[in-house]
Protein backbone atom coordinates (compact mmCIF):
# COMPACT_ATOMS: atom_id res chain seq x y z
CA UNK A 1 0.00 0.00 0.00
CA UNK A 2 2.97 2.45 0.86
CA UNK A 3 4.39 1.94 -2.52
CA UNK A 4 0.81 2.61 -4.30
CA UNK A 5 0.56 5.93 -2.18
CA UNK A 6 4.19 7.33 -3.52
CA UNK A 7 2.80 6.43 -7.28
CA UNK A 8 -0.34 7.92 -6.66
CA UNK A 9 1.54 11.20 -5.23
CA UNK A 10 3.75 10.69 -8.22
CA UNK A 11 0.73 10.66 -10.84
CA UNK A 12 -1.15 13.79 -9.38
CA UNK A 13 2.09 15.71 -9.06
CA UNK A 14 3.03 15.12 -13.18
CA UNK A 15 -0.33 15.83 -14.19
CA UNK A 16 -0.28 19.49 -12.22
CA UNK A 17 3.48 20.08 -13.21
CA UNK A 18 3.26 18.65 -16.66
CA UNK A 19 0.09 21.09 -17.40
CA UNK A 20 2.08 23.82 -16.24
CA UNK A 21 5.24 23.85 -17.45
CA UNK A 22 4.15 22.74 -20.30
CA UNK A 23 3.04 26.45 -20.94
CA UNK A 24 6.86 27.16 -20.64
CA UNK A 25 7.51 25.41 -23.35
CA UNK A 26 9.88 23.02 -21.41
CA UNK A 27 10.27 19.47 -22.82
CA UNK A 28 8.50 16.71 -20.75
CA UNK A 29 11.49 14.70 -20.04
CA UNK A 30 13.37 18.00 -18.27
CA UNK A 31 9.44 18.92 -16.62
CA UNK A 32 9.91 15.40 -15.01
CA UNK A 33 12.97 15.74 -13.70
CA UNK A 34 12.55 18.75 -12.24
CA UNK A 35 9.14 17.57 -10.59
CA UNK A 36 11.33 14.76 -9.19
CA UNK A 37 13.92 17.31 -7.72
CA UNK A 38 11.51 18.89 -6.11
CA UNK A 39 9.45 16.50 -4.56
CA UNK A 40 11.65 13.98 -3.91
CA UNK A 41 12.95 12.98 -0.48
CA UNK A 42 16.35 15.21 -0.84
CA UNK A 43 14.25 18.19 -1.23
CA UNK A 44 10.64 18.96 -0.49
CA UNK A 45 10.04 15.13 0.98
CA UNK A 46 6.35 15.02 -0.36
CA UNK A 47 7.84 11.69 -2.02
CA UNK A 48 9.70 8.91 -0.66
CA UNK A 49 11.72 6.07 -2.28
CA UNK A 50 9.66 3.27 -3.24
CA UNK A 51 10.97 0.01 -4.97
CA UNK A 52 7.23 0.03 -6.87
CA UNK A 53 8.09 3.04 -8.36
CA UNK A 54 11.89 1.99 -9.65
CA UNK A 55 10.72 -1.07 -10.98
CA UNK A 56 8.06 0.73 -12.82
CA UNK A 57 10.62 3.07 -14.32
CA UNK A 58 12.42 0.03 -15.22
CA UNK A 59 9.18 -1.07 -17.23
CA UNK A 60 9.22 2.21 -18.38
CA UNK A 61 12.68 2.17 -20.39
CA UNK A 62 11.76 -1.46 -21.55
CA UNK A 63 9.13 -0.19 -23.73
CA UNK A 64 10.95 2.77 -24.41
CA UNK A 65 13.87 0.75 -26.16
CA UNK A 66 10.92 -1.89 -27.55
CA UNK A 67 9.20 1.07 -29.54
CA UNK A 68 12.56 1.86 -30.76
CA UNK A 69 13.10 -1.59 -31.80
CA UNK A 70 10.09 -1.28 -33.82
CA UNK A 71 11.40 1.92 -35.42
CA UNK A 72 14.76 0.41 -36.31
CA UNK A 73 14.72 -0.25 -39.58
CA UNK A 74 17.71 -2.40 -41.66
CA UNK A 75 17.30 -0.48 -44.72
CA UNK A 76 17.36 2.92 -43.69
CA UNK A 77 20.41 2.23 -41.51
CA UNK A 78 22.02 0.55 -44.90
CA UNK A 79 21.22 3.61 -46.54
CA UNK A 80 22.86 6.21 -44.12
CA UNK A 81 25.40 4.08 -43.52
CA UNK A 82 28.36 6.40 -44.08
CA UNK A 83 26.58 8.87 -41.61
CA UNK A 84 25.34 5.99 -38.85
CA UNK A 85 28.73 3.99 -39.08
CA UNK A 86 31.20 6.55 -39.58
CA UNK A 87 30.28 9.62 -37.85
CA UNK A 88 28.27 8.32 -35.28
CA UNK A 89 30.55 5.89 -34.21
CA UNK A 90 33.44 8.29 -34.39
CA UNK A 91 31.24 10.95 -32.23
CA UNK A 92 30.28 8.29 -29.50
CA UNK A 93 33.79 6.90 -29.36
CA UNK A 94 35.97 10.00 -28.58
CA UNK A 95 32.49 12.00 -26.87
CA UNK A 96 32.63 9.11 -23.87
CA UNK A 97 36.92 9.14 -24.09
CA UNK A 98 36.32 12.57 -23.70
CA UNK A 99 33.60 12.47 -21.16
CA UNK A 100 35.76 9.76 -19.23
CA UNK A 101 38.63 12.03 -19.10
CA UNK A 102 36.49 14.97 -17.42
CA UNK A 103 34.95 12.84 -15.22
CA UNK A 104 38.37 11.39 -14.18
CA UNK A 105 39.95 15.06 -13.66
CA UNK A 106 36.37 15.70 -11.42
CA UNK A 107 37.52 12.53 -8.99
CA UNK A 108 35.57 9.84 -10.56
CA UNK A 109 36.71 5.48 -10.82
CA UNK A 110 37.87 5.13 -13.88
CA UNK A 111 35.42 2.19 -14.38
CA UNK A 112 32.59 5.01 -13.25
CA UNK A 113 34.03 7.75 -15.61
CA UNK A 114 33.56 5.51 -18.28
CA UNK A 115 29.91 5.55 -18.10
CA UNK A 116 29.73 8.80 -17.22
CA UNK A 117 31.50 9.67 -20.51
CA UNK A 118 29.00 7.53 -22.41
CA UNK A 119 26.23 9.15 -20.23
CA UNK A 120 27.87 12.44 -21.89
CA UNK A 121 28.14 11.54 -25.22
CA UNK A 122 24.55 10.85 -25.60
CA UNK A 123 21.99 13.28 -27.38
CA UNK A 124 18.21 13.81 -26.39
CA UNK A 125 16.50 11.62 -29.64
CA UNK A 126 12.34 13.42 -28.20
CA UNK A 127 13.78 16.90 -27.97
CA UNK A 128 15.90 16.88 -31.42
CA UNK A 129 13.34 15.69 -33.89
CA UNK A 130 10.98 17.76 -31.79
CA UNK A 131 12.59 20.43 -32.64
CA UNK A 132 13.27 19.91 -36.22
CA UNK A 133 10.41 18.90 -36.93
CA UNK A 134 8.61 21.88 -35.58
CA UNK A 135 11.27 23.98 -37.66
CA UNK A 136 10.54 21.72 -40.25
CA UNK A 137 14.17 20.83 -40.94
CA UNK A 138 14.39 17.17 -40.84
CA UNK A 139 15.83 16.55 -44.14
CA UNK A 140 17.49 19.07 -44.14
CA UNK A 141 21.12 18.36 -44.49
CA UNK A 142 22.24 18.85 -41.08
CA UNK A 143 18.80 17.32 -40.18
CA UNK A 144 19.73 14.28 -42.02
CA UNK A 145 22.62 14.44 -40.32
CA UNK A 146 21.83 14.77 -36.57
CA UNK A 147 19.09 12.00 -37.20
CA UNK A 148 21.84 9.52 -38.07
CA UNK A 149 24.19 10.63 -35.12
CA UNK A 150 21.32 10.37 -32.96
CA UNK A 151 20.16 6.72 -34.29
CA UNK A 152 23.70 5.36 -33.86
CA UNK A 153 24.02 6.83 -30.15
CA UNK A 154 20.33 4.88 -29.53
CA UNK A 155 22.10 1.75 -30.74
CA UNK A 156 25.56 2.24 -28.94
CA UNK A 157 22.86 2.92 -25.47
CA UNK A 158 22.63 -0.77 -25.77
CA UNK A 159 25.55 -2.45 -25.56
CA UNK A 160 26.58 0.40 -22.88
CA UNK A 161 23.40 -1.31 -20.73
CA UNK A 162 24.95 -4.53 -20.78
CA UNK A 163 28.65 -3.66 -19.70
CA UNK A 164 27.47 -1.04 -16.74
CA UNK A 165 26.72 -4.28 -14.50
CA UNK A 166 29.41 -6.32 -15.49
CA UNK A 167 31.74 -3.22 -14.44
CA UNK A 168 29.88 -3.07 -11.25
CA UNK A 169 30.51 -6.71 -10.53
CA UNK A 170 34.02 -7.43 -11.54
CA UNK A 171 35.68 -3.96 -11.03
CA UNK A 172 36.71 -4.01 -14.20
CA UNK A 173 38.66 -7.04 -13.64
CA UNK A 174 38.08 -9.51 -16.36
CA UNK A 175 36.05 -7.19 -18.28
CA UNK A 176 37.00 -8.84 -21.77
CA UNK A 177 35.60 -12.39 -20.44
CA UNK A 178 32.83 -10.78 -19.29
CA UNK A 179 31.97 -9.04 -22.18
CA UNK A 180 32.51 -12.42 -23.94
CA UNK A 181 30.27 -14.21 -21.69
CA UNK A 182 27.79 -11.52 -22.09
CA UNK A 183 27.86 -11.40 -26.12
CA UNK A 184 27.35 -15.09 -25.98
CA UNK A 185 24.30 -15.07 -23.85
CA UNK A 186 22.84 -11.82 -26.13
CA UNK A 187 23.81 -14.25 -29.22
CA UNK A 188 21.50 -17.01 -27.74
CA UNK A 189 18.71 -15.30 -26.87
CA UNK A 190 18.58 -13.55 -29.71
CA UNK A 191 18.39 -16.70 -31.87
CA UNK A 192 16.10 -17.99 -29.47
CA UNK A 193 13.64 -14.89 -30.06
CA UNK A 194 14.47 -14.62 -33.51
CA UNK A 195 13.01 -18.56 -34.51
CA UNK A 196 10.49 -17.43 -32.28
CA UNK A 197 9.64 -14.23 -33.76
CA UNK A 198 9.92 -16.18 -37.70
CA UNK A 199 7.82 -18.63 -36.60
CA UNK A 200 5.31 -17.95 -33.76
CA UNK A 201 4.71 -14.18 -33.34
CA UNK A 202 3.05 -13.49 -36.75
CA UNK A 203 0.43 -16.44 -35.73
CA UNK A 204 -0.13 -14.98 -32.39
CA UNK A 205 -0.45 -11.69 -33.68
CA UNK A 206 -3.11 -12.50 -36.47
CA UNK A 207 -4.87 -13.88 -33.77
CA UNK A 208 -5.27 -11.58 -31.33
CA UNK A 209 -5.79 -8.81 -34.00
CA UNK A 210 -9.46 -10.41 -33.38
CA UNK A 211 -9.82 -8.34 -30.39
CA UNK A 212 -8.38 -4.96 -29.52
CA UNK A 213 -8.10 -5.57 -25.67
CA UNK A 214 -6.77 -8.89 -26.71
CA UNK A 215 -3.91 -7.30 -28.99
CA UNK A 216 -3.02 -4.47 -26.48
CA UNK A 217 -2.51 -7.62 -24.15
CA UNK A 218 -0.29 -9.70 -26.21
CA UNK A 219 1.48 -6.29 -27.29
CA UNK A 220 2.75 -5.82 -23.39
CA UNK A 221 3.07 -9.13 -23.28
CA UNK A 222 5.69 -9.81 -26.09
CA UNK A 223 7.52 -6.71 -24.83
CA UNK A 224 7.62 -7.34 -20.86
CA UNK A 225 8.71 -11.27 -21.54
CA UNK A 226 11.88 -10.62 -23.75
CA UNK A 227 12.71 -8.03 -21.01
CA UNK A 228 12.00 -11.21 -18.78
CA UNK A 229 14.08 -13.30 -20.25
CA UNK A 230 17.36 -11.26 -20.85
CA UNK A 231 17.23 -9.86 -17.44
CA UNK A 232 17.20 -13.84 -15.92
CA UNK A 233 20.12 -14.69 -17.83
CA UNK A 234 21.90 -11.93 -16.48
CA UNK A 235 21.22 -8.97 -19.41
CA UNK A 236 19.17 -5.69 -18.85
CA UNK A 237 15.53 -5.59 -18.95
CA UNK A 238 15.91 -3.04 -22.01
CA UNK A 239 17.80 -5.01 -24.25
CA UNK A 240 14.96 -7.99 -24.31
CA UNK A 241 12.86 -4.91 -25.12
CA UNK A 242 14.75 -3.87 -27.84
CA UNK A 243 15.17 -7.22 -29.60
CA UNK A 244 11.59 -7.88 -29.20
CA UNK A 245 11.00 -4.29 -30.82
CA UNK A 246 13.30 -5.00 -33.93
CA UNK A 247 11.71 -8.46 -34.27
CA UNK A 248 8.10 -6.71 -34.80
CA UNK A 249 9.30 -3.92 -36.97
CA UNK A 250 8.92 -5.44 -40.28
CA UNK A 251 5.86 -7.19 -39.41
CA UNK A 252 1.83 -5.66 -40.81
CA UNK A 253 1.51 -4.95 -36.90
CA UNK A 254 4.42 -2.13 -36.17
CA UNK A 255 2.29 0.60 -36.30
CA UNK A 256 -0.53 -0.98 -34.51
CA UNK A 257 1.66 -2.54 -31.39
CA UNK A 258 3.38 1.16 -31.44
CA UNK A 259 0.00 2.38 -31.51
CA UNK A 260 -0.90 0.37 -28.13
CA UNK A 261 2.29 0.53 -26.40
CA UNK A 262 3.32 4.08 -26.50
CA UNK A 263 0.62 5.41 -23.94
CA UNK A 264 2.11 2.74 -21.19
CA UNK A 265 5.72 3.76 -22.28
CA UNK A 266 4.92 8.00 -21.80
CA UNK A 267 3.58 7.33 -18.54
CA UNK A 268 5.95 5.07 -17.13
CA UNK A 269 8.93 6.68 -18.51
CA UNK A 270 7.63 9.95 -17.38
CA UNK A 271 7.74 7.86 -13.92
CA UNK A 272 11.44 6.96 -14.58
CA UNK A 273 12.55 10.25 -14.95
CA UNK A 274 10.86 11.70 -12.01
CA UNK A 275 13.15 9.05 -9.69
CA UNK A 276 15.82 10.16 -11.60
CA UNK A 277 15.14 13.76 -10.19
CA UNK A 278 14.63 12.11 -6.83
CA UNK A 279 18.46 11.41 -7.07
CA UNK A 280 18.69 15.20 -7.41
CA UNK A 281 19.74 17.02 -3.68
CA UNK A 282 19.24 20.61 -4.29
CA UNK A 283 21.27 21.73 -1.10
CA UNK A 284 24.56 19.62 -2.42
CA UNK A 285 24.38 21.81 -6.04
CA UNK A 286 25.89 24.79 -4.66
CA UNK A 287 29.09 23.92 -3.90
CA UNK A 288 29.23 21.84 -7.18
CA UNK A 289 28.53 24.93 -9.01
CA UNK A 290 32.21 24.82 -10.52
CA UNK A 291 31.72 21.29 -11.65
CA UNK A 292 28.86 21.46 -12.84
CA UNK A 293 29.75 24.47 -15.47
CA UNK A 294 32.49 22.81 -16.86
CA UNK A 295 30.57 19.55 -17.61
CA UNK A 296 27.88 22.21 -18.87
CA UNK A 297 30.98 23.52 -21.08
CA UNK A 298 31.73 19.97 -21.89
CA UNK A 299 28.24 18.99 -23.29
CA UNK A 300 27.43 22.03 -24.99
CA UNK A 301 30.45 23.25 -26.41
CA UNK A 302 32.77 20.16 -26.47
CA UNK A 303 30.51 18.45 -28.09
CA UNK A 304 29.64 20.85 -30.72
CA UNK A 305 32.78 21.63 -31.22
CA UNK A 306 33.85 17.37 -31.80
CA UNK A 307 30.66 17.22 -34.45
CA UNK A 308 31.38 20.01 -35.95
CA UNK A 309 35.01 18.49 -36.66
CA UNK A 310 33.99 15.16 -37.64
CA UNK A 311 31.52 16.61 -39.86
CA UNK A 312 34.13 18.55 -41.61
CA UNK A 313 36.88 15.50 -41.56
CA UNK A 314 33.78 13.79 -43.87
CA UNK A 315 33.47 16.37 -46.20
CA UNK A 316 30.40 18.00 -45.08
CA UNK A 317 30.58 21.92 -45.32
CA UNK A 318 31.03 24.22 -42.49
CA UNK A 319 27.39 26.25 -42.48
CA UNK A 320 26.25 22.38 -42.27
CA UNK A 321 28.79 20.71 -39.69
CA UNK A 322 28.13 23.52 -37.27
CA UNK A 323 24.84 23.09 -37.15
CA UNK A 324 24.64 19.24 -36.66
CA UNK A 325 27.35 19.72 -33.84
CA UNK A 326 24.80 22.42 -32.36
CA UNK A 327 21.84 20.33 -33.08
CA UNK A 328 23.02 17.25 -30.79
CA UNK A 329 24.99 19.56 -28.23
CA UNK A 330 22.74 18.21 -24.88
CA UNK A 331 22.49 15.03 -22.78
CA UNK A 332 19.42 12.95 -23.23
CA UNK A 333 17.16 10.24 -22.25
CA UNK A 334 19.85 7.81 -22.58
CA UNK A 335 22.37 9.76 -20.50
CA UNK A 336 19.66 9.58 -17.59
CA UNK A 337 19.32 6.15 -17.99
CA UNK A 338 23.01 4.87 -18.18
CA UNK A 339 23.63 7.23 -15.16
CA UNK A 340 20.49 5.62 -13.24
CA UNK A 341 21.90 2.15 -14.20
CA UNK A 342 25.01 3.50 -12.67
CA UNK A 343 23.85 4.33 -9.83
CA UNK A 344 21.60 1.43 -8.92
CA UNK A 345 24.36 -0.64 -9.37
CA UNK A 346 27.10 1.48 -7.60
CA UNK A 347 29.26 2.31 -9.97
CA UNK A 348 28.70 5.56 -9.55
CA UNK A 349 28.13 7.30 -6.49
CA UNK A 350 25.21 9.77 -5.30
CA UNK A 351 27.65 12.30 -3.97
CA UNK A 352 29.59 12.11 -7.61
CA UNK A 353 26.36 11.35 -9.76
CA UNK A 354 25.00 14.97 -8.93
CA UNK A 355 26.72 17.65 -10.65
CA UNK A 356 26.74 15.34 -13.93
CA UNK A 357 22.64 15.14 -13.89
CA UNK A 358 22.16 18.86 -12.84
CA UNK A 359 24.37 19.75 -16.20
CA UNK A 360 22.61 17.10 -18.25
CA UNK A 361 19.76 18.41 -17.19
CA UNK A 362 20.61 22.00 -17.86
CA UNK A 363 21.71 21.02 -21.40
CA UNK A 364 18.49 20.16 -22.25
CA UNK A 365 16.92 22.95 -21.17
CA UNK A 366 19.13 25.00 -23.19
CA UNK A 367 18.50 22.36 -26.28
CA UNK A 368 15.69 24.01 -28.11
CA UNK A 369 16.65 27.82 -27.55
CA UNK A 370 20.57 26.37 -28.98
CA UNK A 371 18.79 24.19 -31.96
CA UNK A 372 16.11 27.18 -32.66
CA UNK A 373 18.68 30.14 -32.99
CA UNK A 374 21.50 27.97 -34.44
CA UNK A 375 20.70 29.00 -37.78
CA UNK A 376 19.79 32.54 -37.77
CA UNK A 377 23.34 32.76 -36.04
CA UNK A 378 25.18 30.51 -38.70
CA UNK A 379 23.93 32.04 -41.39
CA UNK A 380 25.74 35.90 -40.20
CA UNK A 381 29.02 33.93 -39.41
CA UNK A 382 29.20 32.15 -42.66
CA UNK A 383 27.62 34.13 -44.92
CA UNK A 384 29.44 33.25 -48.37
CA UNK A 385 29.31 29.75 -47.37
CA UNK A 386 25.40 29.49 -47.03
CA UNK A 387 24.95 31.63 -50.21
CA UNK A 388 25.80 28.64 -51.94
CA UNK A 389 23.04 26.21 -53.26
CA UNK A 390 22.70 23.23 -51.28
CA UNK A 391 22.61 19.94 -52.90
CA UNK A 392 18.92 19.30 -53.46
CA UNK A 393 18.75 22.57 -54.91
CA UNK A 394 21.53 22.59 -57.78
CA UNK A 395 19.77 18.95 -58.86
CA UNK A 396 16.41 20.70 -58.73
CA UNK A 397 17.83 23.17 -61.33
CA UNK A 398 19.23 20.88 -63.09
CA UNK A 399 16.11 18.79 -63.49
CA UNK A 400 13.77 21.98 -64.04
CA UNK A 401 15.77 24.08 -66.09
CA UNK A 402 14.47 24.98 -69.45
CA UNK A 403 10.74 24.69 -68.08
CA UNK A 404 7.96 27.20 -68.36
CA UNK A 405 4.61 28.41 -67.85
CA UNK A 406 4.62 25.37 -65.37
CA UNK A 407 2.63 24.34 -61.65
CA UNK A 408 4.83 24.07 -58.68
CA UNK A 409 3.11 22.40 -55.78
CA UNK A 410 4.49 22.11 -52.31
CA UNK A 411 3.56 19.11 -50.73
CA UNK A 412 2.97 15.58 -52.48
CA UNK A 413 1.03 13.73 -49.64
CA UNK A 414 -2.45 13.13 -50.38
CA UNK A 415 -4.02 16.36 -51.72
CA UNK A 416 -0.28 17.01 -54.25
CA UNK A 417 -0.36 13.64 -55.77
CA UNK A 418 -4.22 14.12 -56.56
CA UNK A 419 -3.25 17.61 -57.79
CA UNK A 420 0.02 16.75 -59.52
CA UNK A 421 -2.02 13.69 -61.58
CA UNK A 422 -5.11 16.30 -62.20
CA UNK A 423 -3.01 18.57 -63.96
CA UNK A 424 -1.02 16.13 -65.99
CA UNK A 425 -4.67 14.89 -67.40
CA UNK A 426 -5.20 18.32 -68.41
CA UNK A 427 -1.61 18.48 -70.47
CA UNK A 428 -0.24 20.89 -67.60
CA UNK A 429 3.33 20.79 -66.45
CA UNK A 430 3.99 20.46 -63.32
CA UNK A 431 6.75 19.88 -60.61
CA UNK A 432 6.25 18.63 -57.07
CA UNK A 433 8.49 19.04 -54.15
CA UNK A 434 8.65 17.24 -51.10
CA UNK A 435 10.77 16.92 -47.88
CA UNK A 436 9.60 13.47 -47.41
CA UNK A 437 12.26 10.85 -49.24
CA UNK A 438 9.67 7.98 -48.83
CA UNK A 439 7.46 9.88 -50.67
CA UNK A 440 9.63 11.75 -53.39
CA UNK A 441 10.62 8.07 -54.09
CA UNK A 442 7.23 6.73 -54.64
CA UNK A 443 6.60 9.95 -56.51
CA UNK A 444 9.37 8.69 -58.86
CA UNK A 445 7.85 5.00 -58.78
CA UNK A 446 4.94 6.41 -60.22
CA UNK A 447 6.77 8.12 -62.87
CA UNK A 448 5.64 11.44 -61.79
CA UNK A 449 8.17 14.88 -61.41
CA UNK A 450 8.34 14.92 -58.11
CA UNK A 451 11.80 16.60 -56.29
CA UNK A 452 13.44 16.31 -52.79
CA UNK A 453 13.71 19.65 -51.19
CA UNK A 454 12.17 22.03 -48.76
CA UNK A 455 9.64 24.42 -49.99
CA UNK A 456 9.94 26.88 -47.48
CA UNK A 457 13.45 27.53 -48.86
CA UNK A 458 13.63 30.41 -51.42
CA UNK A 459 16.87 28.78 -53.00
CA UNK A 460 14.63 25.55 -53.28
CA UNK A 461 11.28 27.41 -54.91
CA UNK A 462 13.97 29.74 -57.56
CA UNK A 463 15.35 26.07 -58.46
CA UNK A 464 12.00 25.01 -58.86
CA UNK A 465 11.70 27.58 -61.71
CA UNK A 466 9.01 30.20 -59.32
CA UNK A 467 10.06 32.97 -61.75
CA UNK A 468 9.22 31.29 -64.77
CA UNK A 469 6.12 29.36 -63.03
CA UNK A 470 2.36 29.99 -64.23
CA UNK A 471 1.44 29.40 -60.33
CA UNK A 472 2.16 27.80 -57.08
CA UNK A 473 0.16 25.81 -55.18
CA UNK A 474 0.46 25.11 -51.28
CA UNK A 475 -0.55 21.37 -50.52
CA UNK A 476 0.37 21.57 -46.57
CA UNK A 477 -2.50 20.63 -43.96
CA UNK A 478 0.05 22.85 -41.52
CA UNK A 479 -0.53 25.92 -41.19
CA UNK A 480 2.89 27.43 -39.95
CA UNK A 481 4.64 25.32 -43.14
CA UNK A 482 1.88 26.93 -45.53
CA UNK A 483 2.73 31.06 -44.31
CA UNK A 484 6.50 29.91 -44.67
CA UNK A 485 6.23 29.16 -48.15
CA UNK A 486 3.82 31.89 -48.70
CA UNK A 487 6.30 34.71 -47.30
CA UNK A 488 9.21 33.37 -49.68
CA UNK A 489 7.10 32.94 -52.77
CA UNK A 490 5.92 36.75 -52.50
CA UNK A 491 9.85 37.80 -51.43
CA UNK A 492 10.71 35.89 -55.02
CA UNK A 493 7.32 36.65 -57.05
CA UNK A 494 4.79 39.81 -55.92
CA UNK A 495 2.12 38.89 -58.47
CA UNK A 496 2.80 35.13 -59.38
CA UNK A 497 -0.53 32.94 -58.59
CA UNK A 498 -0.36 31.24 -55.06
CA UNK A 499 -3.19 28.98 -54.25
CA UNK A 500 -2.82 27.39 -50.23
CA UNK A 501 -4.92 24.26 -48.77
CA UNK A 502 -6.38 25.38 -45.64
CA UNK A 503 -7.53 23.09 -42.66
CA UNK A 504 -10.23 24.86 -41.52
CA UNK A 505 -11.60 28.86 -41.47
CA UNK A 506 -9.54 29.54 -39.07
CA UNK A 507 -6.62 29.35 -40.84
CA UNK A 508 -8.19 31.28 -43.48
CA UNK A 509 -7.19 35.45 -42.38
CA UNK A 510 -3.73 34.31 -42.10
CA UNK A 511 -2.80 32.83 -45.18
CA UNK A 512 -4.94 35.14 -47.17
CA UNK A 513 -2.91 37.83 -45.11
CA UNK A 514 0.31 36.29 -46.03
CA UNK A 515 -0.27 36.92 -49.89
CA UNK A 516 -2.10 33.78 -50.90
CA UNK A 517 -4.52 34.52 -53.99
CA UNK A 518 -6.83 31.85 -53.28
CA UNK A 519 -7.33 29.62 -50.00
CA UNK A 520 -9.49 26.40 -50.15
CA UNK A 521 -10.70 26.01 -46.47
CA UNK A 522 -10.75 22.05 -46.61
CA UNK A 523 -13.03 21.25 -43.99
CA UNK A 524 -15.71 23.88 -44.97
CA UNK A 525 -15.47 22.23 -49.13
CA UNK A 526 -16.20 19.06 -47.45
CA UNK A 527 -19.05 19.62 -45.30
CA UNK A 528 -20.64 21.66 -48.69
CA UNK A 529 -19.68 18.64 -50.73
CA UNK A 530 -21.59 16.27 -47.86
CA UNK A 531 -24.58 18.61 -47.89
CA UNK A 532 -24.43 18.70 -51.68
CA UNK A 533 -25.13 14.89 -51.46
CA UNK A 534 -27.06 14.61 -48.84
CA UNK A 535 -29.57 16.97 -50.82
CA UNK A 536 -29.84 15.14 -54.04
CA UNK A 537 -30.35 12.35 -51.81
CA UNK A 538 -33.49 13.67 -50.58
CA UNK A 539 -34.85 14.71 -53.54
CA UNK A 540 -33.46 18.17 -53.93
CA UNK A 541 -33.56 19.48 -57.49
CA UNK A 542 -30.16 19.73 -59.22
CA UNK A 543 -30.74 23.45 -59.95
CA UNK A 544 -31.54 24.34 -56.62
CA UNK A 545 -28.98 22.73 -54.87
CA UNK A 546 -25.93 24.01 -57.23
CA UNK A 547 -27.93 28.11 -56.69
CA UNK A 548 -27.87 27.09 -52.68
CA UNK A 549 -23.87 26.01 -52.80
CA UNK A 550 -23.01 29.41 -55.28
CA UNK A 551 -24.57 31.37 -52.62
CA UNK A 552 -22.97 30.08 -49.82
CA UNK A 553 -19.51 29.93 -51.45
CA UNK A 554 -19.85 33.14 -52.62
CA UNK A 555 -21.15 34.88 -48.87
CA UNK A 556 -18.50 32.39 -47.12
CA UNK A 557 -15.64 33.17 -49.48
CA UNK A 558 -15.74 37.15 -48.87
CA UNK A 559 -13.18 37.14 -46.50
CA UNK A 560 -10.81 35.77 -49.33
CA UNK A 561 -12.31 37.93 -52.09
CA UNK A 562 -11.46 41.57 -50.48
CA UNK A 563 -7.83 40.94 -50.34
CA UNK A 564 -7.84 40.04 -53.58
CA UNK A 565 -9.32 42.90 -55.16
CA UNK A 566 -7.13 45.01 -52.92
CA UNK A 567 -4.13 43.56 -54.67
CA UNK A 568 -5.45 43.71 -57.78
Amino acid sequence: MNGLTEVLKLLVLAAIALAVLRRLKLPPIVSYVLLGAAAGPHALGWIGESGTIHLLGELGVAFLLFTLGLEFSIAELVAMRRIVLLLGGAQVVLGTLSGAAVAWLLGIDPAGAIVVGGALSMSSTAIVIKQLRDQLELQTAHGRLAIGILLFQDIAAIPFLVVIPILAQSGGGGLGMALVIALGKALAVGAVMLVLGRYALRPILHEAARSRELFTLTALLLSLAAAWTTATVGLSLALGAFLAGMLLSGSEFRHQIDDEIRPFRDVLLGLFFMVIGMQLQPAALPPAAARIALLVVAIVIGKAALVTLLARVYGYRMPEAARTGLTVAQGGEFSVALLALALGTGLVGLEASQPVLAAIVISMLMAPLVIGRSGAVLARVFRSDAAAPAPDEAHLAHATAGMRDHVVVCGYGRVGRQLVRLLEDHGIACVAIDNDPERVKRGWDEGERVYYGDAARRGVLEAAGLRQARAVVVSFDHLNASLRVLSEARRADAKLPVLARAADEACLEALVNAGATEVVPEAMEASLMLATQLLLVLGTPAEQVLADLDAVRSQRYQLLRRPADRRG
